[in-house]
């Protein structure tokens, strides 16, 4: 439970961030945004893609300067221009792109750059302890010695976690912390929250999961266009409400009216096993004509390998795929493409976007052959054209077509990767998550796009945490369990407790 309002009143602000302004070039990314933070509280700040959260938090961490503004730190003014220097002042961020050493173990990462030491060496034992204290603490299972590229995102998730704590920190922003967590896995992130209330510790926490916020924050910030909105009391405000302040117009429903009509199947997968671990294991569904195929599991449960394997990104021990009737091999991702599929990722930092490149690149780069002329020559003004689509029909928000795509929000970010794909017209549309990390505005926009998609007979399988999203969205839903089909069930004929139960099946 949150506290009462009178005890949110009653404690003192830890944090005041004043009148905070930064612009880079086309565009002002702040506009004398605010924020006060109490503490022993969860703020939790709000806005849309591109409304200046992360600019804001960045600028609270070192990673940008402010141009104008001030801030507030223990009754103190602070003036930070590394995150060195905000870890030393007891500020910790725990961001959504997780950023690990991934071939270096746990508490290496942990301790990256401030190992114990013993005489000229790094002191391993009390590494180990000191780790092992701060997971026992937070109720953490993992092995402090295991090497972080063996963990989960949500295992990653909860390292990360552990590091802010390790500095003692007064102040943690946590960034999307719950985008990739179960249901299970957010109860016992919510455990760790409150206690690190309890010693005091004021927590910043984004997200675009109104139900979260609801439950887990004491008070809301809401930005827009870089500008400070509103501030309320979680107990005191509506979800519409926010969503309202938020989008700056009424938000009536969070999910489309669905247009799509299921018809005859265009895929079947037959006992489709993955040759390695951990791998799918005689996984059996059909997908039909315009319609939207959810599937629900656990973390674990492996939804992200099945997809994999589908794509070609994963290597296919046995089972045999068919697409309107014919055998399609989709050996590689580029044969998968070649024969209509397109794969959204779950990490897009990772396996979705080129950093270094810019917008039109992204937005073209998967189907390159559109744009080649007789001569040889790319066709650059189809290029742009298809890219304006893409930031048009997404509602990107960017300066140019010429932004370096590393530069706009995550959720931008992911707007252009689907925009990328939908430009491959596909006849399959496999979507991991792909709405993490969006704000409520965007998904309403996405979701529009995967029913437009079915709407003109394609099929989609989109892969998803959110409960919600899941019920919303989807024509049926393929539930997994360690590996294998739990069941396939009507979306309008199930509910919450039987996917959650049919996820438990095999493990």
């Amino acid at each position: 439970m949150a506290d009462t309002t009178q005890e949110i009143d009653n404690k003192p602000f830890i944090l005041e961030m004043k009148n905070m302004s930064k612009s880079f070039p086309g565009v002002k990314a702040l506009d004398k945004a605010m924020l006060s933070v109490r503490e022993g509280t969860v703020h939790a700040l709000l806005g849309e893609n591109g409304a200046g959260k992360s600019t804001l938090m960045k600028c609270l961490f070192g990673i940008y300067n402010e141009d104008e503004g001030e801030i507030v730190f223990n009754n103190k003014r602070l003036k930070v221009s590394s995150a060195k220097q905000a870890l030393d002042q007891g500020i910790s961020m725990v961001h959504q792109e997780l950023n690990q050493v991934k071939d270096m173990r746990i508490m290496d990462n942990i301790w990256l750059g401030r190992f114990p030491r013993k005489g000229p060496f790094a002191d391993e034992v009390k590494m180990y302890q000191d780790t092992a204290k701060i997971f026992k603490e937070l109720d953490i299972t993992l092995n402090p010695k295991q090497k972080v590229r063996s963990l989960s995102v949500s295992e990653s998730q909860m390292t990360e976690i552990a590091k802010a704590v390790s500095y003692d920190s007064k102040i943690i922003v946590m960034d999307e912390p719950t985008s990739s967590l179960t249901e299970i896995e957010v109860n016992h992130l919510f455990r760790i929250i409150r206690s690190l209330k309890a010693r005091g510790v004021g927590i910043i926490y984004i997200s675009h999961k109104m139900e979260e916020i609801k439950e887990i924050s004491d008070e809301v910030t809401i930005m827009r266009d870089g500008k400070y909105i509103a501030t309320r009391k979680s107990n005191e405000v509506s979800t519409d409400e926010i969503i309202s302040l938020m989008v700056g117009r009424d938000l009536t429903h969070r999910f489309p009216v669905k247009t799509n009509q299921p018809g005859e199947v265009i895929m079947t997968v037959e006992n489709l096993t993955s040759l390695h671990q951990p791998s799918v294991i005689d996984v059996s569904f059909d997908l039909r004509k315009g319609e939207i195929l959810g599937i629900a599991g656990l973390v674990g449960s492996r939804r992200t390998e099945l997809l994999e394997t589908i794509f070609g990104t994963r290597a296919k021990k046995s089972g045999v795929i068919y697409l309107h009737g014919k055998v399609i091999k989709n050996k590689f991702p580029k044969e998968s493409i070649k024969n209509g599929f397109a794969l959204v990722t779950e990490e897009r930092r990772e396996t979705g976007i080129f950093g270094v490149a810019n917008i039109i690149f992204n937005a073209v780069i998967a189907n390159l052959k559109r744009y080649v002329q007789p001569i040889k020559i790319l066709n650059n003004k189809k290029m742009q054209e298809d890219t304006a689509w893409v930031i048009n029909s997404m509602s990107v928000k960017t300066p140019s077509h010429k932004t370096r795509i590393s530069s706009l929000s995550g959720g931008n970010q992911q707007k252009i990767i689907l925009g990328r794909w939908l430009l491959t017209e596909p006849e399959v549309l496999l979507l991991d998550e792909p709405t993490r990390g969006i704000d409520v505005g965007a998904k309403f926009d996405i979701y529009e796009l995967m029913i437009e998609l079915g709407a003109k007979e394609k099929g989609v399988i989109m892969v998803s945490s959110e409960m919600p999203e899941l019920l919303g969205v989807t024509d049926r839903i393929l539930v997994m369990s360690n590996g294998r089909v739990a069941g396939i069930v009507n979306t309008n004929e199930t509910n919450q407790e039987e996917i959650l139960r049919l996820a438990a099946k095999y493990l």
